[in-house]
């Protein structure tokens, strides 16, 4: 039975791993994973891993992983079918009958014809006499009606029934309305209205389809915005408003900013880059999102306290997604939207001056940790350089980074740099032993089955599994990418047949939609599933990039040129390819 895309994933974020797993063996936290004794062999030292951020596990023991269906495949011993109704049972669901795949997608079909339909339905009512308190509203808040047009606004009308007449004339059913929460239910079981004497801010997906709407209130109502729940077309762990915009701007940067009005103000004054998160805090899919149009986001939230600490939460986020990450605030506690109306035609050229003085996340924290001491007592001169070296400085990679801000710190201290560096040195050594310990632990260490006889070329082959793990963990990072990836290095490229095998399935799946490791437990073999868990989760701190996959390529095709290529098993050991890895680095120094 194929599994609507749509149910195996609100499946997965009703079933956490960690939650699951801890029935079953008892996990401390490592990091942001948590290690455990393996269930499924013997041991005496934890090598069972569990990684919540993208609902995995993997054993570094016995090669066992995979999403969280495949936890309770190997654990309980069932099959696919039988997985997926046992932790439905556990969260609350139903199960889809036969033929829903074809249903679900009619639904989200006839659910995107009803955004359309409701954005058009708002938008003529904005300029009709009946939308004059919305019109008004976009008006004093300094909107033309290009601007109004080229984002489609409109106007909610508070009469609680024109869009569901409207709707319901174009000959939709009430379950479609319901589905696509354009409308509710009240008590007596009649159809309204959700949006209601509000102004309309419709949310693109990628494709420009409507998916989703937040709207305003006019009054002083609470809430004063409501936006669309999650719906079959609609999740908001990954919505972006005018990322559909944005993803076309020739820059590589983002400006992140909170709201629907301050991402129109700066689009209006050319910032055409400028997107938000939809009122919800960051997520690591949003960042991912983000990683495929962007190498740096400029975090421009409100400068209140609830801004700022968005701002704390967000900067792991993105630079975990591997983004540049760079923060600026908006003079006297205004935000975008404010700034540029004080400023009027001057407003455009000093937000640029603004973006350009902007500080690095860095700069940001170390200016945060500034605030919460006083540097005027000894106290708190050593309680901020004791912070500002453990949290900050020593967890830069870079030394002439961790020289400059070593530098700074000391003078706002009053102290030898010297000192500083000496403190920032010792943490970083220790820093780098712990990273070195997970490293030499997970490190391209998928188990690899022993092969018969010498082998004759270890290096070539240890390179290219290299280069094949490398591709595969790149693209399940850059789904998007998947099309080209087809075109541009086709499976048989792959030597290793396990590897070949992966790459086939993850890439005909990811043309079709967007998988997760859960979502492919019906695609891949235990053994292939353990395998790819493996390869993500040695890749998870040091992610493969652009470049790196133009060396992987290049490898693969030398490789496969020479003799003996053909049909290689996975048979270097971890030793191997732990002594390959020492090789390049001594060759990079």
């Amino acid at each position: 039975m194929a599994f609507p895309p749509e149910f195996l994933r609100e499946l997965e974020d009703r079933s956490r791993i960690e939650e699951i797993a801890e029935s079953y063996v008892r996990l401390r936290r490592a990091g942001k994973n948590l290690v455990g004794l393996c269930p499924f062999h013997s041991e005496k030292t934890p090598s069972f891993n569990v990684y919540p951020g993208n609902n995995s596990f993997y054993c570094f023991g016995c090669g066992k992983g995979g999403g969280v269906i495949n936890f309770v495949m190997d654990i309980e011993r069932l099959d696919f079918l039988e997985a997926v109704k046992w932790l439905a049972q556990r969260a609350g669901m139903s199960m889809p009958e036969e033929g829903a795949d074809d249903s679900m997608s009619k639904l989200r079909m006839r659910i995107l014809e009803i955004n359309r339909e409701s954005g058009r339905f708002f938008y003529k009512t904005l300029i009709s006499p009946e939308g004059e308190p919305g019109l008004s509203y976009l008006k004093g808040r300094g909107l033309d009606p290009g601007t109004i047009k080229h984002f489609g606004l409109g106007y909610a009308p508070e009469s609680g029934f024109g869009l569901v007449n409207h709707l319901r004339k174009l000959g939709y059913t009430k379950e479609e309305l319901l589905q696509s929460d354009m409308v509710r239910t009240s008590k007596k079981g009649n159809l309204y209205d959700r949006y209601r004497g509000r102004v309309m801010f419709p949310i693109f997906d990628l494709r420009g389809n409507v998916t989703a709407f937040g709207g305003r209130i006019l009054t002083d109502e609470k809430p004063k915005y409501i936006n669309t729940s999650d719906t079959p077309v609609y999740h908001k762990s990954s919505g972006l408003f005018a990322m559909n915009l944005a993803k076309n701007s020739e820059s590589r940067q983002l400006i992140l900013a909170e709201g629907y009005m301050d991402v129109i103000a700066l689009h209006r004054a050319g910032f055409t880059n400028a997107i938000a998160s939809l009122g919800t805090s960051l997520t690591e899919e949003q960042a991912r999102i983000m990683k495929r149009y962007a190498d740096e986001v400029v975090i421009c939230y409100d400068s209140d306290d609830a801004g700022q600490r968005a701002t704390q939460r967000a900067i792991p986020i993105l630079k975990a997604a591997g983004l540049r990450v760079k923060v600026i605030t908006v003079p006297g506690g205004k935000d975008p939207d404010e700034f540029m109306k004080n400023y009027g035609k001057d407003g455009p050229i000093r937000f640029r001056q603004l973006l350009e003085k902007g500080g690095t996340d860095v700069e940001y924290r170390l200016q945060k940790l500034r605030d919460q001491f006083d540097l005027d007592t000894d106290e708190g001169r050593v309680r901020y350089l004791s912070e500002a070296t453990r949290t900050v400085i020593a967890k830069l990679r870079n030394p002439m980074e961790q020289e400059v801000y070593a530098g700074r710190v000391a003078q706002e201290a009053g102290v030898d740099k010297d000192r500083v560096l000496e403190t920032v040195e010792r943490l970083s050594k220790q820093e780098r032993r712990r990273e070195d310990r997970e490293l030499k632990r997970g490190q391209m260490s998928v188990k690899l089955a022993p092969a018969p006889g010498k082998d004759r070329r270890q290096e070539g082959r240890i390179r290219a599994q290299v280069a094949q793990r490398g591709i595969i963990a790149y693209l399940f990072r850059h789904q998007d990418r998947a099309e080209v990836f087809l075109k541009h290095c086709p499976p048989e490229k792959f030597i290793t047949p396990e590897y070949r095998r992966v790459y086939t399935a993850i890439l005909g799946r990811m043309i079709q939609d967007t998988v997760t490791l859960s979502s492919l437990g019906e695609t891949l073999t235990g053994e292939e599933a353990g395998c790819l868990s493996g390869i993500l989760a040695a890749a998870q701190d040091a992610p493969p990039n652009e470049r790196d996959v133009k060396e992987y390529l290049r490898a693969l095709e030398e490789e496969a040129g020479r003799e003996g290529t053909e049909e290689w098993s996975r048979t270097a050991s971890t030793e191997d390819i732990n002594k390959y890895f020492e090789n390049l680095r001594k060759k990079k120094a």
